[in-house]
């Protein structure tokens, strides 16, 4: 075997096959004395060789081709920057044997013949025919080749000339150009050759078919969505992906990993596909990707672990609130009952009360103590139901409801779900959204909640729902009837005391950056601030009151160094002003004044009533801002005097002779309800017989004509407002007698409560 030796020249990123031309421009010494070596000393003649992996920077023998094509330098001058152009010619194949290393770093190849494989004449002369088909086949599509090389393809009768020429012609990658140079097989050369022709063609033929339908005057816009069509259909056919498609891929991956019910993967991986073939430019694009976010942002079938130690339960809800003794019994039976059953039904619980008695933070203690996630929404002045159950994709900017949006922020399908003010929900123009609220709320048919962005239906069975309100009677008894009601009532002085000093104060010392060596408030001055400064049932006013005295104390503890300050009646002007209000009722009052008792927002109130008469037709006027109902209860309070004027000891004539003038002060204020009766019945009494009942004694219950005492609401609330009052006697319907329980033990004992079914009872106790 005759072999021979060859300088080499290693080729980077490119491939000269036999019959090919590649023309190099030569820049660094040692490559320069490659040429001149080949040129002087071996005819022209140098070995090419393009090592596997192009990017390869450094050259390791052992990883060098067996393979190479012989080239034959045809042309070489000099450039005037002193680089050396050439042209190369390629030969023929040729198998390397071996690698030598010389001075300067070049490198020599020891060479033998490329072994072909015979084939015989008729076979060489169908694939020679096969292939100059397809090959007019891929001119026809793409009619960019020379016509000289057209000319000579058609002449060429060797199979092993014809695949180098055609594929020196075809925009190959170097991968498929590269197993051209090892293939000793021409009838193997020329079928891969063939396949790639053929994808060639598909190729050209997708363009052209793309060119033909977009051939009309297109703007920037147009122009640029053309372009991208263009790459993606390549892109497509050569597998290769971009962003986009990366971007797909991933979406893929997430929903084939969701713990969704079936039906939401198909959904799913049907908008996916959507989302995958819509052009960038579609308005379409956006809603599409946001739908998609919406639904994998879910947390299908993920859930917290609840607590089922009802000590530590216990713990965390006394460390954060205060009394609320029936709340806290309510929650540790629901866990109770969780950790027995399976069924895993959590309540519909709704907390109502005045504003500030912390109705919003029990809930967070809640889920605290049940180590769930906790999420709230709000829904005073809500009046478009889409604001809960969300928009139609068909809406520009259509998002999901409130709902689905506390959900994905919640990351768990069983959270504490917190909808405040539900009682201020209000009906628009643009639907219902009380009714909105029936199914999300009913434990029989949220499990089927169906969002209108979303329109697949959501498990909400094991969202723990708790909701709040400061009035009752302002939730829809439709919605009413699906939760469970848990009161939470006015604190007394006492129990405001209490928060504050073993809840609040440490808290507000340090959002002040105080110490208890800087300030000191007794007990005595608590309930002092609170019964002159504050007028409410929670404590938010009052944590805005001693906020006020801290920021003063902080001021001075600024401008002097080591204060600490006490908090007296002799100091408290100059952090608070002057007192804001003043809960004593007067000391005497006066024939036709008699104390009722109220139910406001801001908790247990005494109304005082006051009745005076003149000279007139027998006419009643009605003043102080009075509801109907109590309008109503007024007459029937008149009524029943007249019905009754000589047990009273009134002449008969006086109600024909006279007006009546009733009057409650605060006019400002609305009062309404009908538990005022036995209140507006003495003070009518008392101003026309001119005997005065005491400012000690407070009186509440509805009235019949006939003098019956019904019972009324609110009685904890009325009694602890009687007692902030100083009052020491209250009278109440005795069919209230089940309610005395609910009063505060320090109320109890310091005020008289007597029980009462007809008026009679109270006629003879402050009259006679």
């Amino acid at each position: 075997m005759l072999k021979t030796k060859l300088p080499v020249i290693v080729l980077r990123n490119m491939i000269l096959l036999p019959s090919g031309e590649i023309k190099l421009e030569i820049q660094e010494a040692q490559d320069k004395n490659i040429i001149y070596k080949a040129i002087n000393e071996h005819n022209g003649y140098v070995l090419l060789i393009s090592p596997k992996y192009a990017t390869m920077e450094d050259i390791n023998k052992e990883e060098l081709p067996k393979f190479g094509v012989i080239g034959k330098i045809n042309s070489n001058f000099e450039l005037p920057n002193g680089n050396i152009r050439i042209s190369l010619l390629g030969i023929n194949r040729a198998m390397v044997y071996d690698y030598l290393e010389e001075d300067n770093f070049r490198l020599n190849a020891i060479l033998g013949p490329f072994i072909i494989n015979n084939i015989d004449e008729e076979v060489e002369a169908a694939h020679i025919r096969l292939l100059k088909q397809e090959f007019t086949n891929y001119v026809s599509v793409i009619p960019s080749v020379s016509n000289y090389l057209i000319t000579k393809i058609n002449e060429e009768t060797s199979l092993e000339n014809l695949t180098d020429i055609i594929v020196n012609v075809l925009p190959l990658k170097f991968e498929d150009k590269y197993k051209f140079i090892e293939m000793n097989d021409s009838v193997e050369r020329s079928n891969y050759l063939i396949s790639l022709l053929k994808k060639e063609r598909n190729i050209g033929s997708i363009e052209k078919e793309v060119e033909e339908k977009l051939k009309i005057a297109l703007d920037e816009a147009q122009k640029e969505y053309v372009l991208r069509e263009r790459l993606k259909i390549i892109k497509e056919e050569l597998h290769e992906n971009d962003s986009k498609e990366t971007e797909i891929e991933t979406l893929k991956n997430k929903v084939s990993k969701l713990k969704a019910p079936k039906e939401i993967k198909d959904k799913l991986t049907k908008e996916i596909n959507k989302y995958e073939s819509l052009p960038i430019s579609s308005p379409e694009l956006s809603i599409c990707k946001n739908y998609i976010d919406t639904c994998l942002s879910l947390p299908w079938g993920i859930y917290t672990k609840d607590e089922n130690n009802l000590l530590k339960c216990e713990e965390v809800l006394n460390n954060s609130h205060y009394g609320l003794e029936k709340v806290k019994e309510r929650i540790i039976e629901y866990i109770a009952v969780n950790k027995l059953s399976k069924e895993n039904n959590s309540p519909i619980l709704c907390l109502v009360g005045p504003p500030g008695v912390g109705k919003t933070t029990l809930a967070f203690s809640i889920a605290k103590a049940l180590n769930k996630n906790f999420v709230k929404i709000s829904v005073g002045g809500v009046s478009d139901e889409s604001e809960i159950v969300g928009h139609r994709r068909t809406y520009v900017g259509a998002e999901p409801g409130r709902i689905i949006n506390g959900m994905i922020k919640a990351k768990s399908s069983n959270p504490l779900f917190l909808i405040d003010e539900i009682d201020k929900m209000t009906k628009g123009y643009n639907g219902d959204p009380e009714s909105a609220m029936l199914e999300i709320l009913d434990k029989e048919q949220n499990k089927y909640f169906k969002d209108n962005f979303i329109e697949e239906e959501y498990d909400l069975s094991k969202v723990m729902f708790v909701l709040t309100a400061n009035d009752i009677n302002s939730i829809p008894y439709p919605l009413l009837d699906r939760l469970e009601i848990i009161e939470l009532n006015s604190y007394t002085v006492f129990e405001k005391v209490h928060i504050v000093k073993n809840l609040m104060f440490d808290k507000l010392l340090n959002n002040h950056g105080l110490s208890k060596e800087n300030i000191n408030i007794s007990d005595e001055m608590l309930s002092y601030i609170i019964e002159n400064y504050t007028k409410e049932a929670g404590v938010r006013e009052l944590e805005r009151v001693i906020s006020k005295i801290m920021r003063k104390v902080a001021k001075e503890v600024i401008l002097k160094d080591d204060v600490e300050v006490t908090i007296t009646k002799d100091n408290i002007n100059d952090y608070l002003g002057k007192q804001k209000y003043q809960l004593l009722p007067n000391k005497k009052n006066p024939a036709g004044v008699v104390n009722g008792l109220g139910f406001t927002p801001f908790g247990g109130v005494i109304l005082p009533i006051e009745v005076s008469y003149y000279k007139g037709n027998g006419q009643i006027i009605l003043t102080g801002s009075l509801g109907d109902v109590m309008k109503e209860s007024a007459n029937i309070a008149l009524g029943y005097v007249k019905s009754n004027s000589k047990e009273f000891g009134i002449d008969e004539s006086f109600f024909k002779e006279n007006d009546i003038h009733i009057n409650l002060i605060e006019g400002a204020v609305k009062k309404d309800g009908p538990s005022g009766g036995t209140a507006l019945t003495s003070a009518i009494i008392s101003a026309i017989i001119n005997k005065p009942v005491t400012n000690k004694i407070a009186m509440t219950g509805e009235i019949s004509l006939k003098g019956n005492v019904l019972p009324i609401g609110g009685l904890r609330e009325k009694t602890i407002g009687a007692y902030n009052a100083k009052v020491e006697k209250i009278f109440i319907p005795k069919e209230n007698e089940k309610d005395i329980e609910d009063i505060p033990s320090e109320v109890k004992n310091n005020i008289k409560i007597i029980l009462v079914s007809k008026y009679e009872e109270i006629y003879k106790q402050i009259f006679k």
